[in-house]
């Protein structure tokens, strides 16, 4: 049982590296989410274009498995962009029921104009960093094998 003049966490508890991680995550996705709003994008879209991209022909539930969102999530995200004209789905070669997701120009072309608000963003952060970069990548990485190890 506590007593009422005990607190609940320690007065560190925002000071934590996960609290960090989140209002640095916070930051740059509201920043993307400003920077991609002329272009009619979401950062959502930019995401689901730049994946399909890097792997054509990626399925609807692939995606939501590699973006680790709902199933629903992608669903509604393809049909946006497929209605923009910048997604199309192929039936797949070998299994006709199973819809393979594709850019088309007018994808690659929304594409190319997000990554260059996203490079932009990019070089505001590393510029910052200057020659610390590199270490802050490295830094990055040994979390989240450290978060997999369990």
């Amino acid at each position: 049982m506590t007593r009422n003049d005990e607190e609940p966490v320690g007065l560190d508890a925002l000071d934590r590296v996960t609290w960090a991680l989140r209002r640095t995550e916070l930051a740059v996705q509201t920043l993307k989410e400003q920077r991609l709003r002329p272009l009619g994008m979401a950062a959502a879209h930019y995401t689901l274009l730049i994946s399909v991209h890097a792997e054509p022909g990626l399925t609807g539930a692939e995606l939501a498995r590699r973006l680790n969102v709902t199933p629903q999530a992608i669903a509604s995200l393809v049909a946006r962009l497929e209605s923009r004209g910048q997604l199309e789905r192929r039936e797949h070669p070998r299994h006709r029921h199973i819809q393979e997701l594709h850019l088309t120009d007018a994808g690659r072309e929304a594409l190319r104009a997000a990554d260059a608000v996203i490079v932009g963003i990019e070089r505001r952060i590393t510029d910052g960093l200057g020659s610390e970069t590199a270490r802050l990548r490295a830094l990055l990485d040994q979390v989240a094998e450290a978060v997999r190890e369990g």
